[in-house]
């Protein structure tokens, strides 16, 4: 095996071939000098899951009334004067003390945790009331990684290196008002820091192989969970993805809205989609530099095409970077973890409201058939460098390989492409053929009246209709509504089927929606800044269809004038 010839069929297998796959990484890295001729696998976990989930569970049971006993104990000294710092200290102590220990038993080892969130959470205490945020922040990160760098618990030194993540962008972000363009744009900032940050534990990890194997081996955990933390941030600042807040309940969905610092408005600050874009172009060229399996034409051009969304997505171009690193250093948890979050972010073009539907249909659909095309040129290249027979690829010239598969792919592309532009063609047809109808909003809580760039929106419901309707649950009801000289529609009854509708009357169609009726949509959306103009909005105007059938196209004032976007 040292001259890399394929041992012989039916000769017996060396040793090494008889090690496991990580026996093996092993030994290779020993030979390589980057790990110390004693160096051994970890031993296996010899406790069953059920018994570690049940006893920590115990442990957190018994911990709550303990911390809170302790808590009265204390009374004002935990929060008067050095006695934050020093209650955390002794608690931090206590609790690192615990977890380093050998043959600690599982119920004090859990029982350790709870100390260990009680103490960093006493230092916060009194780091968050004599400091600023920032220098709280930046502290408690500190902090976070020197626990990490401590305690040889790799799942610990994961959620500990994300909370340093959390805390390190925090400590960046200037001044403490949440929401607006400001704190948008100063989240990206930060954001990008916590990538650069995890690229510089890359390289200073890869520097400590073979001279300090205990720091590359405390690095790896640590940049992972600092890495996950990142990537969460990147994908929540592009805010609610597409179709994610159908499904929540309004309350949750606009407090979402309304804390999330949306990029989209800010993109005007051309130096935004510039950086994602050479983020995004750069992570493509390494990868294409380190594995050569990247160097194939239809792969430069996926990221070119992920170069071209970053423009348009503001933190698509880091996420990017950190996929194609991870990728390439097959690090494949976390890229898969970097892989959701492009898909969050992609989804969320969805509320980017500065561009039209229509623009964003078609940059979505011209990246879809680009990359169908240079799927289908990676395939015919595949096939076209598998004449003869040593090293012919498996599916070489199978109808289920990548010839007898363009035509499904192709097939499934039309489909979709009909699918969607038939509902397009549905929607455009109801509002140019529908019905002009105005509904009168209901009052809703002001406090979530507007926040950020969209609207809670209620329609009238008369009580009567309400329990005539009763509880919602997953079938839409038609109701009759009359409609006035004005073009005023109020809902009168539930329809019957086949019932016919008298002069003025028409069918509307009901939607349940988190445990309430909904008309149409419960949100309307519309660019920052202009909250004052759709404040005097007070009726709803819609298209509807001869079924019931309605599409939301704008909102009046009390005149029923219709309000301008």
């Amino acid at each position: 095996m040292s001259n890399g010839a394929e041992p012989s069929v039916g000769s017996a297998p060396s040793p090494r071939l008889r090690l496991g796959a990580l026996d093996r990484t092993l030994q290779e890295a020993i030979v390589a000098g980057i790990l110390p001729p004693e160096a051994r696998r970890p031993a296996a976990e010899a406790r069953p899951w059920p018994v570690v989930l049940l006893t920590a569970l115990g442990a957190w049971l018994a911990a709550i009334p303990l911390i809170a006993v302790v808590g009265m104990l204390l009374g004002d000294l935990i929060s008067r004067g050095s006695g934050p710092y020093l209650i955390g200290a002794l608690v931090l102590a206590l609790a690192v003390v615990v977890l380093r220990s050998r043959n600690l038993p599982l119920f004090l080892e859990q029982l350790a945790l709870p100390a260990l969130l009680v103490g960093c959470g006493t230092l916060a205490l009194g780091l968050f009331r004599d400091l600023s945020v920032q220098g709280a922040a930046a502290w408690l990160a500190l902090a976070a990684l020197v626990l990490a760098a401590i305690l040889a618990r790799p799942w610990l030194r994961v959620l500990l290196g994300a909370a340093a993540a959390g805390l390190f962008v925090l400590a960046l972000l200037p001044g403490s008002q949440f929401g607006g363009q400001a704190w948008a744009i100063n989240s990206w900032i930060a954001l990008h820091w916590a990538l650069a940050v995890w690229v510089a534990g890359l390289l200073v990890q890869q520097a400590a192989l073979g001279r300090g194997g205990p720091v590359a081996v405390a690095l790896e955990p640590i940049g992972a969970g600092w890495l996950l933390g990142t990537l969460a941030g990147l994908a929540l600042v592009s805010g609610m993805t597409f179709l994610v807040g159908a499904g929540m309940d309004p309350v949750v969905r606009d407090l979402g809205q309304g804390l999330t610092p949306r990029l989209g408005p800010v993109l005007r600050f051309g130096w935004m989609p510039a950086g994602s874009t050479l983020l995004a172009l750069g992570a493509s060229l390494w990868g294409a530099r380190v594995w050569p399996g990247l160097r194939r034409p239809w792969v430069l051009g996926v990221g070119l095409v992920a170069a071209a969304l970053a423009w348009f997505l503001p933190t698509l171009g880091g996420v990017w970077l950190a996929l194609v690193l991870t990728a390439t250093s097959r690090r494949w948890r976390l890229a898969a973890a970097a892989a959701l979050a492009a898909v969050w972010i992609i989804g969320s073009f969805y509320y980017q409201l500065q561009w039209p539907l229509a623009t964003k249909a078609l940059v979505l659909a011209a990246a879809g058939l680009l990359l169908g095309a240079l799927a289908w040129l990676g395939g015919s290249g595949a096939l076209a460098g598998t004449t003869g027979t040593r090293g012919r690829l498996p599916w070489a010239g199978s109808p289920t390989g990548p010839a007898g598969a363009r035509w499904p792919i192709a097939l499934t592309a039309l489909a979709t492409l009909a699918v969607v532009n038939l509902g397009i063609w549905e929607k455009e047809s109801l509002i140019a053929q529908g019905r002009p109808v105005f509904v009168a909003l209901a009052p809703v809580d002001p406090r979530s009246l507007m926040q950020g760039d969209f609207m809670r929106l209620a329609f009238q419901v008369p009580a009567a209709l309400g329990d005539e309707l009763g509880v919602p649950g997953r079938e839409r009801r038609l109701v009759v509504a009359a409609q006035d000289a004005r073009g005023v529609a109020t809902l009168r009854r539930v329809a019957g089927p086949g019932e016919a509708l008298a002069e003025g009357e028409l069918l509307l169609e009901l939607i349940p929606k988190a445990g309430r009726w909904m008309l149409v949509t419960d949100a309307w959306y519309f660019r920052e800044g202009d909250a004052e103009r759709w404040a005097a909005a007070r009726f709803g105007e819609l298209r509807v269809g001869s079924d019931g059938s309605a599409l939301l196209v704008g909102l009046a004032d009390a005149e029923l004038r219709s309000i301008a976007p």
